[in-house]
């Protein structure tokens, strides 16, 4: 059996699909899994040990220059490298526009994805032959994948287990960057993939100082857009408080694992944390975090979000109350007593 899964992006939203990408292959241990993948994101899914070949996309480019020469040859060559694998089964576990695109172009004869309001775009479901119902017991977003695994005749575990990434850590033991600072150290996430999610700088400096004075270095680690928020926090006079160059997802796995303690939004770096077996420590300002919240026994969340559920398809419920720095600076101390 021949299967493609589909999840483009983004990077938490990678990490919470791994799970089900395991599930598949422990129910058809022979079949052949393929995992679509924005490019930019192969890092979150190249060596995974359920995957066997992976395509990349560049949907972002692509929708830039639709017509052009060269955006219609790449679509052309993905088009053919599909019929060369003539999948049996397609998953979309993204269920949107551009995701339910590429199930289309798989040509795949079945097409399955999730039914709504589990599924994020009604228009998603046009391409699709089947549609299955997200898990009814768990909120989590992990167990909503995961109810996938029906689709190759599957059953999902009764709980969502959390997204295993040793794997990846495995690859990025090759790098040195983690031994550019002394350990033990924390690492601050001051960014978030919507402005809603961002933390105050101030709010993070607080915390920073506060892990500083519990013994810890502090390395502000940092992605797109968000080198003067992460300038803003290191830059505050402490010598123990460091700003982390550039990264790559390797280097950025590395630097994680290594951590004592990771604290950020709700992004995809913390969920990635997470997944190494790191203490996490999540703030969700805007959105669910028992539905879109890290998983496992040494990660924690603080809510400001307003209870409830959101739009169909979505974590996001608004923020009820502002998060103050003592809030998160007990969240610490609490995680740190627990690793004692």
């Amino acid at each position: 059996m021949r299967i493609v899964l589909v999840r483009l992006s983004a990077l938490g939203d990678i990490v919470h699909t791994w799970p089900l990408a395991d599930a598949i292959r422990s129910a058809r241990p022979r079949a052949h899994l393929s995992w679509v993948v924005e490019e930019p994101f192969l890092p979150l899914v190249e060596g995974h040990p359920a995957v066997d070949s992976i395509f990349t996309v560049t949907t972002k480019r692509w929708r830039r220059r639709p017509f052009s020469t060269s955006t219609r040859a790449e679509i052309a060559v993905l088009k053919s490298r599909f019929q060369e694998l003539d999948p049996d089964l397609a998953i979309d576990a993204q269920g949107t526009l551009k995701s339910a695109l590429v199930t289309r172009w798989t040509g795949a004869p079945r097409r399955v994805g999730l039914a709504r309001p589990w599924r994020r775009e009604l228009v998603a479901g046009l391409p699709l032959t089947e549609t299955l119902p997200g898990s009814r017991d768990h909120r989590h977003v992990v167990a909503t994948h995961l109810a996938l695994v029906r689709a190759v005749g599957g059953e999902p575990p009764t709980g969502p287990p959390p997204p295993a990434g040793r794997w990846l850590s495995d690859r990025a033991s090759g790098s040195s960057i983690a031994s550019t600072w002394k350990t033990p150290y924390a690492v601050i996430l001051p960014g978030a993939g919507r402005p809603e999610k961002i933390l105050p700088v101030e709010t993070l400096a607080e915390s920073a100082r506060h892990l500083v004075s519990r013994g810890l270095d502090v390395v502000v680690a940092w992605g797109p857009a968000e080198g003067d928020r992460a300038r803003a926090i290191a830059g505050r006079g402490d010598a123990r408080i460091h700003l982390a160059p550039p990264t790559d997802l390797l280097e950025l796995t590395a630097v994680l694992g290594a951590a004592a303690l990771v604290v950020g939004g709700d992004t995809g770096p913390v969920h990635l944390a997470a997944s190494l077996g790191v203490p996490t420590i999540a703030i969700h300002l805007t959105t669910d975090p028992l539905r879109n919240g890290p998983i496992g026994d040494r990660t924690s969340f603080i809510s400001a979000a307003r209870p409830g559920r959101g739009r169909r398809g979505s974590a996001t419920t608004g923020r009820a109350r502002r998060v103050p720095a003592d809030e998160i600076e007990t969240a610490v101390d609490g995680m740190l007593r627990s690793q004692d």
